[in-house]
């Protein structure tokens, strides 16, 4: 007993080795979660819009044409809508009122998507919205790619993904504000 208390790690440590040696599924969970730690360039690329992804050219709705990539070097209010999404008509009033007070801090793009534009100016004028909307005028790319509508993303100056919401959301709250002022300086 005394032999166990003082050699219990010794123990411990060879059972370990072993199982890592004469059992290969084991070795390679054991490679994958301790020698295979993700790289800092691996998870950069996960969070950030490479120059390629930005490189989105927008038909404008009720400003003039655009490029994503335009937009780099500048905080972005990313959203993808639709006039048919309820949940995306009942958010765009808190939208229009984070743009009535963000717009000289911040890029809004608003990407109508699975919309004919004639229905999105309909939208916007009966709704009397100015907030910038588009249409996406190539492919997007697929991390950018809504699974759901609305889907919003929060871009840093250098395309860094800070936020990215896939629901409706209150965007005129204190929070989202303080928020965009905190990274707009």
């Amino acid at each position: 007993m005394n032999f166990l208390k003082k050699n219990w790690l010794t123990l411990l440590l060879t059972t370990f080795l072993l199982a890592v040696l004469l059992i290969p599924s084991f070795k390679e969970f054991v490679i994958r979660q301790i020698l295979m730690k993700p790289s800092l360039e691996k998870v950069e690329n996960e969070i950030t819009f490479t120059p390629e992804e930005m490189n989105l050219p927008l038909k404008g709705i009720n400003v003039p044409d655009a490029n994503l990539a335009d937009f780099k070097d500048k905080v972005v209010f990313l959203n993808f809508w639709g006039t048919w999404c309820p949940p995306c008509r009942a958010e765009f009033p808190t939208v229009q009122k984070l743009y009535d007070a963000k717009k000289d801090k911040v890029q809004f793009l608003l990407i109508a998507m699975q919309d004919e534009e004639a229905q999105v100016k309909k939208f916007l004028a009966e709704n009397h919205y100015t907030t910038p909307v588009y249409i996406a005028a190539g492919p997007i790319a697929e991390k950018m790619l809504p699974q759901s509508f609305p889907t919003t993303f929060i871009l840093g100056k250098k395309g860094r993904i800070l936020q990215k919401e896939e629901a409706a959301k209150d965007w005129s709250s204190d929070a989202v504000q303080q928020f965009l002022d905190a990274i707009s300086k």
